[in-house]
């Protein structure tokens, strides 16, 4: 007799065959390993429960979010009005009656129910006019009667599974999914192989993998199931950490880098020309940089600064001493108009100079391109300052020392790759004005060595933000017409209507031709928005640029680096639709030159009040008072902060890690578990253990991480692709 093991075919567990075990296939359950490590989505505690006179006292107080409460089904039917059918289930706890009602989907609603069947229902309770307590198309969960009586009788804590289309045409739902995996758990879960060296389990008191898979499942106690998802977590974040210490140390094992010499003759010509002085945050990180430079390893660092902190004046400085070293250098931006504006900027900045500085882009004329790449392959382009465009295959250099991105996330780490691989060892210069959370550094860019630019320029007045209810339009467009007799020039943003550039023009445009010929009449107007080609863009620009517009209509395609000196006002509509992040982006764009510069958000008029709670937990709030309670925070945390550092973590408060995380950098694993908000000292350890582990044993041979190779293997194979990036 064959023993049991985690790679069998899951169409032998009781319940599934051959013709369910196909339906599993294509989630990409196959084996039971497979099975065992589709992890339960949510679980009914009974100590989460309220009962019914428990709800109706809440209402009763004004309570207006969602509960969850179980009962037992006693009756239904199906009523019929003048205008439509409505179906009704009645249950009953130990306290009391409530009913389910469900306008639509009626048919299918009506062979779900049965009486003495057991449900938990979630959603938001009302009292009807008769004083019953009514839920109105709610969520809900089927027990059996054994389940139900265990919860009701043990305070057992039962898991609900996410189950996805496949497995529910096949007639698989809750209870019968909970009855395959409870039969694999039992008869497998001994065989899982620890996936953590025991080392780790024991330093951080975790569960070992047999006991972590039992309890994730079906656990025994409220403790036991956070030590599994502690468990979890901590392997999560340890094998996220892992990767990144791979690629920090696959980077630094490479090939010498460069060591330049700093000429600082070159420098101080340089500075010479400059009609202001350096920050002491400039100078400190010109100070880490040139360290990188000088030795022999390649340099490998994020340089983070607010919006206007002189991050571009540091890259400069930085290409120079490549290029007095006689290499040459590439700088890449993430759309044409920023590509463009970099070009012209230190075209300008390095007149004095005698150096060939390029410009690749898609808009590139195809015999200009020619002559460019040429250049470049001749070694006779000192500096390329383009976008995309640079990583094409056909753009060869001929000796590269230096690579400058900007707004590093922007683009994936398989973009930074293959720009890095154009020249042997470059050395890499990250920058981003995109503030980013401590947590973030910590993994994301984990394998970055950091500088931060904290300090604005000195001559820099801070931007006034406040916030305005829409019934204060008429006084902000006279503001904007008092404001432009003293040579203000004003930005006027709108969002997106839709995730389209149609829709997005729609809105610029209407309000463009609104305000020309009402409110705004006597002011000169012009309309920017993404549809244009960057040459439109940026002849648009330059005519705000030369005041032949005192106002400049725009979507979000102003957001990342314009720079008009005389442009001190933004008014940003419908703000409560945009992120943080994109809102601190917006009000950079203003606050370059010397008068005061205000950023006015326009929100909806109940959303305008100021208020000073900054209160992140929502969990007993509905779907729509979160959403409106998280823009009621956004909007008073640009209010009440300057700093894009600030503004990072009340980001990631609010957003949550997954958006971020997923969004932020490809290679990297989602985030299932972990909370980067709350888990800080789990990520803390995990990052520790694992770039302990990476400078001990890079190749993981030692026998006690024999179980982190198998994991890295069978469970992050494509991100290991990933791990050879600098």
């Amino acid at each position: 007799m064959q023993l049991p093991n985690i790679s069998d075919s899951i169409q032998f567990l009781p319940g599934v065959g051959p013709k369910r075990a196909a339906s599993f296939a294509k989630v990409g359950i196959k084996n039971v390993e497979d099975l065992l490590y589709f992890f339960p989505s949510k679980y009914l505690d009974r100590t989460r429960i309220l009962t019914v006179s428990r709800v109706t006292q809440l209402v009763i107080n004004g309570y207006d979010g969602e509960v969850t409460i179980v009962g037992e089904v006693i009756e239904k039917e199906v009523i019929q009005n003048r205008k439509r059918q409505i179906f009704k289930v009645r249950f009953k706890d130990s306290s009391g009656f409530f009913e389910c009602v469900w306008f639509s989907g009626i048919k299918y609603f009506k062979t779900l129910f049965n009486e003495n069947e057991h449900y938990a229902i979630s959603a938001k309770p009302v009292l009807t006019r008769y004083g019953h307590l009514q839920f109105t198309h709610p969520d809900f969960d089927k027990f059996t009667d054994d389940e139900s009586n265990d919860f009701i009788n043990t305070g057992k804590i039962i898991p609900f599974y996410s189950i996805p289309k496949e497995l529910r045409t096949k007639n698989i739902g809750d209870i019968g999914l909970r009855k395959i995996i409870l039969a694999a758990v039992e008869k497998y879960s001994g065989l899982v192989e620890e996936t953590l060296p025991h080392e780790l389990i024991a330093k951080h008191s975790l569960l070992n993998c047999n006991s972590a898979i039992k309890n994730i499942h079906f656990p025994e106690t409220t403790e036991l199931l956070n030590k599994a998802k502690e468990r979890y977590k901590y392997e999560e974040l340890f094998y996220i950490e892992l990767l990144v210490a791979l690629r920090k140390y696959n980077f630094l094992k490479k090939t010498n880098g460069i060591q330049f010499k700093i000429h600082q003759k070159i420098i101080k010509q340089f500075l010479d020309t400059l009609p202001f002085e350096l920050t002491n945050d400039q100078l400190k990180v010109l100070s880490e940089i040139k360290n990188d430079m000088i030795s022999a390893k390649p340099m490998n660092r994020l340089l983070q600064g607010d919006v206007g902190s002189g991050k571009t004046i540091v890259a400069l400085i930085s290409i120079l001493i490549a290029i007095s070293n006689g290499y040459q250098t590439v700088f890449m931006a993430p759309t044409e108009i920023l590509a463009n504006q970099h070009f012209e900027n230190i075209k300008k900045l390095l007149q004095n100079f005698d150096f060939d500085i390029e410009q690749l882009i898609g808009g590139t004329k195809k015999s200009e391109k020619r002559k460019i790449i040429e250049k470049i392959k001749n070694n006779e382009c000192n500096i390329l300052i383009g976008t995309h465009a640079l990583i094409e295959e056909n753009v060869d250099f001929e000796n590269l020392g230096l690579v400058v991105i900007d707004e590093q996330h922007r683009f994936g780490v398989a973009h930074r790759g293959k720009l890095i691989r154009k020249g042997i060892s470059p050395d890499v210069l990250i920058m981003t004005a995109t503030p980013i959370p401590r947590t973030l550094t910590m993994t994301v860019y984990g394998d970055l060595d950091l500088s931060l630019i904290k300090e604005l320029p000195k001559n820099r007045i801070p931007v006034k933000t406040v916030l305005r209810g829409e019934n204060s339009l008429p006084k902000i467009y006279k503001f904007i017409i008092d404001k432009q007799k003293e040579g203000y020039q004003t930005f006027i943003v709108y969002p997106l209507v839709e995730e389209s550039e149609k829709m997005e023009l729609k809105a610029a445009e209407v309000y463009y031709e609104k305000l020309k010929q009402s409110e705004l009449k006597e002011l000169k107007i012009g309309l920017l928005h993404g549809r244009m080609t960057w040459r439109e863009k940026d002849e648009t620009m330059q005519r705000f640029n030369n005041k032949e517009f005192d106002v400049l209509i725009s979507t979000t395609v102003i957001e990342v680096g314009i720079d008009i000196p005389n442009a001190n006002i933004m008014v940003i509509n419908d703000a409560e639709r945009f992120g943080l992040s994109q809102l601190h982006q917006l009000r950079g764009r203003i606050g370059r030159g010397t008068k005061q510069a205000y950023c006015i958000l326009v929100t909806k008029n109940e959303l305008a009040k100021k208020t000073n709670s900054f209160n992140f937990n929502f969990e007993y709030l509905s779907r729509a008072q979160i959403e409106y309670h998280k823009s009621k925070i956004r909007l008073n945390a640009m209010v009440k902060y300057g700093s894009g550092f600030q503004l990072s973590e009340v980001d990631l408060k609010l957003r949550g890690p997954g958006d971020i995380f997923g969004k932020m950098q490809s290679g990297f694993p989602q985030l299932k578990f972990a909370d980067l908000t709350t888990d800080q000292e789990l990520l803390i350890n995990a990052k520790q253990d694992a770039f302990n582990i990476i400078e001990q044993d890079i190749k993981l041979g030692n026998p006690a991480n024999k179980a982190i190779r198998r994991k890295l293997k069978n469970f992050y194979k494509d991100n290991l692709n990933y791990a050879t990036i600098g």
